[in-house]
């Protein structure tokens, strides 16, 4: 795919181009919404949401990458429906009786019953503390630890400073880390603290 070539003829109006920009992100998009949002439907929204403002909004790029240029807005969107959602709180129906099926990637067909459910009850604790972390450090902790971006690019996406991201994912890690003893049976043994982590 020739990425600078369907940019140019995207944003001249060619939707064929953008179509096949989409695709090539789609995932990487819903990916970021949906650990951020923690909800199969708002991160549809979110991903639907940005692949529009993108569009409208395709003649202010103006270089580098454009996959981080695309992650600033889902972030972004993300973030604003966030402070809407503490703004005005509301649960749907809907989301209430919703179960949430376990992520395909979770599935392996040489493993145990038992291994796979203990993989499906971290990966299901490793959500609710992700969820209970202040807005601005899950984002953070979403974007380094899950998508793997480097602090630079982080500080970009979050239009924030350097010192800021690194703050950020040192207290988001901290009050993962703090979380995730609950449920320390279900880490791997190296992640668990023992007497000498305490110190």
């Amino acid at each position: 795919m020739d990425e600078p070539a369907l940019i140019k003829q995207a944003q001249k109006g060619d939707i064929a181009a953008f179509n096949r920009l989409v695709l090539q992100y789609q995932e990487a998009v819903y990916n970021v919404a949906y650990r951020i949002m923690n909800q199969p439907q708002a991160a549809e929204d979110a991903t639907q949401d940005a692949f529009i403002s993108a569009y409208k909004s395709l003649n202010q790029f103006r270089g580098g990458s454009f996959k981080s240029w695309l992650m600033r807005i889902v972030t972004n969107g993300c973030y604003d429906e966030l402070r809407r959602r503490k703004r005005r709180p509301q649960s749907s129906l809907d989301e209430m009786t919703e179960e949430n099926e376990s992520p395909a990637f979770l599935r392996s067909p040489n493993e145990e019953p038992e291994g796979y459910q203990q993989r499906v009850e971290l990966a299901q604790a490793i959500e609710d503390c992700l969820e209970g972390l202040p807005d601005d450090q899950r984002i953070t902790a979403v974007l380094c630890d899950i998508e793997g971006y480097d602090y630079n690019e982080i500080a970009h996406i979050t239009s924030s400073t350097l010192g800021t991201v690194k703050s950020r994912i040192s207290r988001a890690r901290t009050k993962l880390r703090d979380c995730l003893q609950g449920v320390a049976e279900l880490l791997p043994a190296a992640y668990r603290l023992g007497s000498e982590g305490a110190a």
